[in-house]
């Protein structure tokens, strides 16, 4: 007989699952207490079974919902950083060197009238379109 680890590991690993399976779903000694009222037996790991799992579903459900406000949160987050690095490097170049800040203003005017015309040109589009 020639046996190979290839043949033994599979088999090996069922039976361990198997085993696992087993013990998990033997109850022999559950008991549950629900309002004084003890359950034991077939019925109470029936139960102890149905309300484990519910209590799991409960929390998958709780854990979902806490990673989608944590994700919310930090991409929010992510933007307010980007925006305040954003702002802490203009204003270190305008500490740091003096000589751009000649520079800057000009280029803070023509933001301010290019954000004019769009706002006059949108504008004209909406009466256009009325």
């Amino acid at each position: 007989m020639n046996l190979s680890i290839k043949k033994i590991l599979p088999a090996a690993v069922i039976v361990l699952l198997a085993i696992a399976a087993w013990h998990a779903i033997d109850v022999g000694d559950m008991n549950v207490d629900i309002d004084g009222d003890r359950l034991d037996g077939p019925l109470g790991a029936l139960a102890g079974l149905l309300f484990g799992g519910a209590g799991l579903l409960i929390a998958a459900i709780a854990i979902t919902c806490a990673a989608v406000f944590v994700g919310v949160l930090f991409a929010g987050l992510g933007i307010l950083m980007v925006v305040g690095m954003t702002l802490l490097a203009v204003l270190l170049l305008a500490i740091i060197a003096p000589f751009t800040l000649p520079l800057l203003i000009p280029l803070g005017i023509v933001w301010l009238l290019m954000g004019r015309a769009k706002r006059q040109r949108n504008k004209q589009i909406k009466q256009h379109t009325a």
